[in-house]
């Protein structure tokens, strides 16, 4: 029997970025519930980080599909692939930085800056995605986009890795050399003080693609058996409901974990790092080969064209559902509620705001900042990404035709 055609574009992978950026959306703002949730929800929420996981899986499940098989260590298609990368990653990135910085020229917002004395320093700093190689400085400029210069790390890493794997074989050993290349920069650095470059252990682990790779190579993986195999297979494992509750086993292992002394998650217990870093990898992994091989309810709610749409946005979503944009709407959100107060004081009401709970404000939040990404998806993201692949930049634009699954 021939096998089915690899599919060009599965909508369900796009989803799936969608429900990536809320896990990670939950457990920021997972103490808003503090008060009406027993604490092992509480603690269950809060580490719904795997979000990050997951884009990292996917990251590296979608560049070995697309290039895999035709990459060339040539400059002209490192010039095209790197085009591709920028398109699809820095304009939003870059703006939405700048937008940070300026923000704390007018709010004095001492969270962007963490500390560091020298905000054009830093900037160039974030723009290049460097400050991500230093602890003190990870969290400076847009908080979340640390996870970015590990993207950006394999990216550039990726053709090589690649290279090496058709010529050596023994795949299994790069992730083993990646991560114990990290531990030896951590004994080199961690006595240096110099904010945090490759200070400790934790922070290499999960902050640095030298301690984040085997999600990579997760992805990789099963890109490379999926090319093999194809989408078709006989037997009935529902491989789509075991990963995904795998990954919630994985959740509940790091919110049973005890939390560090300075440390924030239950992640960051040196259990929580393996169960982080490979388990939950190689969940995610089997989860998507559910959606790829699969026809459950599952797949065809994440295949949904709004879902496809929030996930083509999750990006920006990613990017503004902390910081400067975040708290501009959560201010809006407390001046309605004055005004409303205001107004029932002038008409002697003793009612409720709608905008005094701090759950139903949430709420409210998450549906503002989805509208943000998907105006600045459509009116800049999406316009920026086509005209930057069009353009001549580093290389003159070829036709061609997509191989990529998802967005």
């Amino acid at each position: 029997m021939s096998q089915k055609p690899l599919q060009n574009y599965i909508p369900a992978l796009t989803g799936v970025r969608a429900l990536a950026a809320y896990l990670v959306f939950i457990s920021h703002f997972h103490y808003i519930f503090d008060e009406n949730l027993p604490h092992f929800v509480q603690r269950f929420f809060q580490e719904f980080h795997i979000g990050v996981t997951i884009f990292f899986v996917l990251s590296g499940f979608l560049i070995a599909f697309r290039y895999y098989n035709n990459f060339s260590l040539t400059s002209d298609w490192f010039k095209q692939y790197l085009k591709n990368r920028v398109a699809r990653i820095y304009p939003m990135y870059f703006l939405l930085t700048i937008g940070a910085f300026i923000s704390y020229y007018i709010t004095k917002d001492n969270s962007i800056l963490n500390g560091f004395n020298h905000p054009v320093g830093l900037f160039l700093m974030n723009i290049t995605f460097v400050r991500g190689f230093f602890d003190d400085l990870k969290f400076t400029g847009i908080a979340q986009g640390w996870s970015l210069t590990v993207e950006e790390c394999f990216y550039f890493s990726a053709p090589l890795m690649f290279f090496a794997a058709k010529k050596w074989g023994r795949f299994y050993l790069q992730p083993l050399v990646i991560t114990g290349f990290g531990f030896v920069l951590v004994l080199m650095f961690r006595n240096v003080n110099w904010y945090g470059f490759f200070g400790n252990f934790t922070f290499m682990m999960l902050n640095t693609f030298l301690g984040r790779c085997f999600e990579f190579f997760a992805g990789i993986l099963l890109a490379l058996f999926i090319k093999r195999k194809g989408f078709e297979r006989t037997n009935g494992i529902k491989f789509t409901y075991l990963g995904f509750f795998m990954m919630l086993f994985c959740v509940w292992i790091m919110s049973v974990l005890p939390i560090l002394p300075g440390q924030t998650f239950g992640q960051q217990n040196p259990l929580g790092i393996i169960t982080n870093n490979y388990l939950l990898a190689a969940s995610i992994a089997l989860f998507f080969y559910g959606l790829l091989t699969e026809e459950t309810r599952f797949k065809k709610i994440l295949s949904n064209r709004f879902v496809e749409l929030l996930g083509k946005s999750s990006y920006i979503f990613y990017l503004v559902h902390l910081g400067y944009i975040y708290n501009m709407l959560h201010w809006t959100l407390n001046w309605l509620n004055e005004q409303v107060f205001g107004l029932y004081d002038k008409l002697s009401l003793d009612w409720h705001s709608p905008f005094e709970y701090d759950g139903l404000n949430l709420v409210y939040l998450f549906v503002a900042l989805n509208a943000v990404s998907i105006l600045l998806y459509k009116n800049i993201e999406e316009p920026l990404n086509h005209y930057i692949r069009k353009s001549g930049f580093l290389i003159a634009p070829k036709q061609h035709k997509a191989e990529v699954i998802a967005e």
